[in-house]
């Protein structure tokens, strides 16, 4: 599986089995970790059997055993590099959710060695997850008549990135092959925006434009 297919076929899941990730399968999550954080100067890091960090009582969280530590100084690289991780771990036959506040904090740092900015759900999910509702690409983007392919490719990519509430505050704006991406407002608007802007990338290709300011 890509990560263009992981992209499509991922969603958020809350309830996981006692199934644990295998060996072969937690090294190559680790090594995707290690590869993002060398490249966007993060620390992330992936922590395995330890229950104690999620509570049944908050956010409908069913068993989650395992997550990833967000790490780092820069939230939008955070949010950049944690979808990557996230559709590496799709790609891996592992299920996701990003967890924003219902998980246990100082459990979290003390088992990740620094306190995260937030953390990421991941295992064997009891379902697959279901598709959430969208907001249209005019209410994500700007940009003069005709639009090309390449953009529409991106926004699509756009209306299935992940976000906090599901609130979609980003907005892309388009003048020619250069792109500016900003967020509108909301909680983890940093890790929205990057978020968002590594599904634009994947879905417009890198070579079809220009990030501007």
């Amino acid at each position: 599986m890509d990560l263009m297919q992981a992209m499509r076929e991922r969603h958020s899941v809350r309830n996981y089995t006692d199934r644990p990730i295998e060996a072969e399968t937690a090294a190559a999550l680790a090594a995707e970790i290690e590869a993002c954080n060398r490249l966007g100067g993060t620390r992330m890091r992936l922590v395995t059997e330890d229950p104690g960090a999620f509570s049944a009582r908050y956010g409908r969280f069913r068993n989650v055993r395992n997550y990833i530590a967000l790490i780092g100084e820069d939230d939008e690289a955070l949010g950049y590099y944690g979808e990557r991780i996230v559709l590496a771990a799709q790609a891996l036959g592992l299920n996701t959710c990003w967890v924003g506040g219902s998980y246990k904090k100082k459990r979290a740092a003390k088992a990740a060695g620094e306190r995260p900015a937030c953390v990421i759900a991941v295992g064997y999910g009891t379902a697959t997850g279901a598709a959430r509702r969208t907001k249209p690409i005019s209410a994500l983007s700007r940009g003069s008549e005709p639009t090309p392919e390449w953009f529409r490719a991106g926004m699509e990519a756009v209306q299935l990135a992940p976000s906090a509430l599901n609130s979609q505050n980003v907005r892309f704006e388009r003048d020619g092959n250069r792109v500016r991406a900003v967020s509108t407002g909301g909680f983890f608007r940093a890790i929205d925006l990057g978020i968002a802007k590594f599904h634009f990338e994947l879905g417009a290709g890198k070579s079809a434009f220009e990030w501007t300011e």
